[in-house]
C-alpha cells in the first residue's frame, strides 16, 4: 500500500482506537447532576447565599445591645521640688449600649436582610437554570457532533470503496487516470473532513465537561438518543407559566421589596431615637510619696443613662431622602413592567422559532430520505457505468448536506424547546 494512504488510515483509526477504551456512560440526567454538584458558578453563588443567610439575623439588624469589657492600667513617676512620686492603678469596666427605639429601623432592617437572603437564593436559582440549559445544549451538541461523525464516516467509506473500485478498474484497463484522480481527490477530501469532525466532537465534549465542572479531558459515552419530541405549545398557557415562574421576574419582585424596605427605612428618620447606656467602673490605685509614704485608694461606680434624640431640622435632608426612595420605588415598578413586556416578546419569538423549526425538521427529514434513496440508486448506477464520477460525487455531497442539515435542525429544535422551558421556569421542575 502507498505510504501516504497508510498514514491517512492510521490517522482515521485514532478515533476508533480512543472510542474502544472503556468509558463512563453518561445520561442527560447524569450530566445535569454532575453540573449541579460541580459547576463553578453554582458553587460561587452558593457561597454568596451562605453569607446572606448568615447575615439574616436580629443581631445584624441591631435589636440586641452591645456589651464591652475593658481594663485600664496606669503607671506614673514624677520628680519635682516636692519630691519623688510613684503611682500605679488598675481600672476595669463594663459597658452596655442599647438602642431602645429608632423609628422601627431594626424591624425594617431585619426585613431587608431577609429580602437580601431571598434575592441571593433567587440568583442561585437563576444560575442553576442557566447552567442546566447550558448543559442540555452542550450534551445534545456532543450528540449532534457524534452523529455528524457517523455521517462523515459513512461518506468516507463510500469514497474509500469508490477509490478502491477505480484502482481495480485502472489495473484492468477499464478506467482512465482522470477517473482515478477524481476518486482519489474525493477520498482525500472526505478524510480531511472526517479528521476535522473528530476534533469538533472532542471540543463539544470538552465544553460539556467545563459546564459540568469536571476535567476537560474526561471521556464519556453519551447514552441518550439524538431525537426530539414535537410538542404543540399554546402561547397563553406558556405566558401564564412565565409570569408565575420566570426567575428574572421573581427576582425583580424581591428587588422591589428591597426598595420598599429602603423607603420605610428612610421614613424611620422622622421618629426619635431612645438609647440607654449603662455600665460599671472600678478603680484601685497605689501611691508612693517619698516624703509621706505609701497610700492606696479603691472606688467603684455604676451608672444608667438614657438619651432621646429627635431631628428637628437638617436642611430637609430626611424628607428629601424619603422622596428619592419613593421615586426609586416607582422606577422599580416601571422596571417590572418592562421585564414583563420584554419576557413576553422573548416568549413570542421563542415560540415562533419552535414552530418554524418543527416544520423545517419535517422538510429536512424528507430531504434525507430522498438523498439516501438517491445515493443508493447512484451507487448502483456508478458501478454499472451509467453515470460518471462527477454525477456520483454530486449525489454524495447532496446526501452529506441533507444529513447535516437534518442534524442541525434537530439540534435547533431542542434548543428552542429548552429556551421555552427556561423562560417559563420549567427547566428545574422538569429536569
Amino acid at each position: 500500500m502507498n505510504i501516504k494512504y497508510s498514514f491517512i488510515l492510521m490517522l482515521l483509526s485514532v478515533g476508533l482506537v480512543i472510542s474502544g477504551y472503556a468509558q463512563e456512560e453518561l445520561s442527560l440526567a447524569g450530566a445535569l447532576q454532575k453540573g449541579l454538584e460541580n459547576n463553578y458558578q453554582i458553587r460561587i453563588y452558593k457561597k454568596d447565599l451562605a453569607i446572606a443567610e448568615n447575615n439574616d439575623s436580629w443581631g445584624m439588624a441591631g435589636r440586641y445591645p452591645s456589651i464591652t469589657l475593658g481594663i485600664n492600667q496606669f503607671n506614673t513617676y514624677r520628680d519635682d521640688n516636692t519630691g519623688q512620686y510613684f503611682s500605679n492603678s488598675v481600672s476595669p469596666n463594663i459597658n452596655l449600649q442599647w438602642t431602645l427605639f429608632n423609628g422601627f429601623a431594626v424591624k425594617i432592617t431585619k426585613s431587608k436582610l431577609s429580602d437580601v437572603y431571598a434575592l441571593s437564593g433567587g440568583l442561585v436559582v437563576m444560575v442553576v437554570e442557566n447552567t442546566l440549559q447550558g448543559i442540555i445544549l452542550a450534551y445534545y451538541k456532543s450528540l449532534v457532533e457524534n452523529e455528524k461523525l457517523r455521517v462523515m464516516e459513512e461518506l468516507l467509506q463510500l469514497s474509500s470503496d469508490r477509490y478502491t473500485y477505480e484502482k481495480i478498474r485502472k489495473e484492468f484497463g477499464t478506467a482512465v487516470t482522470f477517473d482515478l484522480l477524481q476518486a482519489e481527490n474525493a477520498y482525500l477530501s472526505d478524510s480531511a473532513n472526517y479528521l476535522l469532525q473528530q476534533m469538533n466532537q472532542s471540543n463539544a465534549l470538552r465544553d460539556l465537561n467545563l459546564l459540568m465542572g469536571v476535567d476537560v479531558e474526561e471521556m464519556y459515552t453519551l447514552t441518550e438518543e439524538f431525537t426530539v419530541e414535537r410538542k404543540n405549545f399554546v402561547y397563553e398557557k406558556l405566558a401564564q407559566k412565565m409570569l408565575a415562574n420566570n426567575r428574572t421576574l421573581l427576582n425583580q419582585y424581591i428587588n422591589q421589596s428591597l426598595l420598599e424596605d429602603d423607603t420605610r427605612l428612610k421614613r424611620s428618620g422622622q421618629y426619635p431615637s431612645v438609647n440607654m447606656n449603662t455600665g460599671y467602673n472600678y478603680f484601685n490605685g497605689r501611691y508612693d510619696y517619698q516624703e509621706v509614704g505609701v497610700s492606696s485608694l479603691a472606688s467603684y461606680d455604676f451608672y444608667v443613662n438614657f438619651s432621646l434624640n429627635f431631628n428637628l431640622y437638617n436642611g430637609r435632608n430626611v424628607k428629601r431622602a424619603i422622596q428619592n426612595a419613593i421615586i426609586t420605588e416607582e422606577k422599580g415598578e416601571i422596571e417590572i413592567e418592562e421585564i414583563k413586556n420584554t419576557l413576553s416578546n422573548q416568549l413570542a419569538y421563542a415560540l415562533d422559532f419552535y414552530d418554524v423549526r418543527k416544520q423545517l425538521l419535517d422538510v429536512a427529514q424528507i430531504g434525507v430520505e430522498s438523498a439516501t434513496l438517491n445515493l443508493q440508486i447512484a451507487t448502483e448506477k456508478f458501478r454499472a457505468g451509467t453515470i460518471n464520477s462527477f454525477n456520483f460525487r454530486d449525489v454524495q455531497l447532496i446526501f452529506l448536506n441533507a444529513s447535516l442539515a437534518e442534524l442541525e435542525v434537530t439540534y435547533n429544535l431542542i434548543a428552542s424547546e429548552t429556551e421555552l422551558m427556561r423562560l417559563t421556569g420549567g427547566i428545574i421542575s422538569e429536569d
